[in-house]
C-alpha cells in the first residue's frame, strides 16, 4: 500500500485522512497537528480541529471535508506564518524565549556574576548560591548566569594573557 493510500481512504462512502495527510496538506509539523487536536475544545466551532471519524489499525482518520474546512478557516483567521514551529519561536540558545527569565534580566544577572568573578579573581564554589541570597531568585538561575559569566571571564583572561 502506498504512503498516500495509507493516509487517505474511503470509509462509508466518504474520504477520510490521517494526521500524516493533514501535515502534508497544511505544511504543519506533527507537533502542531497534535496541538490542534489536543486543544480543540479551546477554539470556536469553525476553528476547531475535527473529531476523528474512525480509527483503522490504531491510526485516527478525519473526514477530509471537515479538515479542509478547518484549514481554510484557520488560514483566514490565524494565518500560517508560524507553521512547523509548534507554536514556539526559535530562540538564540540562551533562554530568551519561553519560560524563565527574560533576556534583559538574564543579562543583568550575568553582569552581576561577572562583576563578582572579577572581584574574586575567578570562580569559587558557592558564588551562585551567594548571589541568589543577595539578589533573590533561584540558585539554579544564578548557576546558569554564573556559567555564562564564567565563559566571558575566561575569554577576558585569555585575551589579557595573549597581549
Amino acid at each position: 500500500m502506498s504512503e498516500d493510500s495509507a493516509s487517505r481512504r474511503i470509509v462509508d462512502g466518504r474520504w477520510v485522512v490521517s494526521r500524516a495527510w493533514v501535515m502534508q496538506h497544511t505544511g504543519a509539523s506533527a507537533a502542531t497537528v497534535n496541538r490542534w487536536h489536543a486543544q480543540r475544545d479551546q477554539y470556536s466551532e469553525e476553528l476547531r480541529f475535527p473529531e476523528a471519524a474512525c480509527t483503522l489499525e490504531r491510526t485516527h482518520y478525519y473526514d477530509q471535508e471537515a479538515v479542509e474546512a478547518f484549514w481554510n478557516a484557520w488560514r483566514q483567521d490565524v494565518g500560517t506564518g508560524r507553521l512547523q514551529t509548534a507554536g514556539r519561536r526559535p530562540g538564540d540558545g540562551r533562554g530568551n524565549h519561553g519560560g524563565g527569565w527574560g533576556r534583559d534580566r538574564r543579562d543583568r544577572a550575568v553582569a552581576l556574576a561577572l562583576a563578582e568573578l572579577r572581584q574574586a579573581g575567578g570562580y569559587r564554589r558557592g558564588m551562585a548560591a551567594q548571589l541568589a541570597r543577595e539578589h533573590g531568585g533561584s540558585e539554579r538561575s544564578w548557576q546558569r548566569a554564573m556559567t555564562e559569566a564564567r565563559t566571558v571571564y575566561e575569554r577576558e583572561q585569555a585575551a589579557a594573557a595573549g597581549r
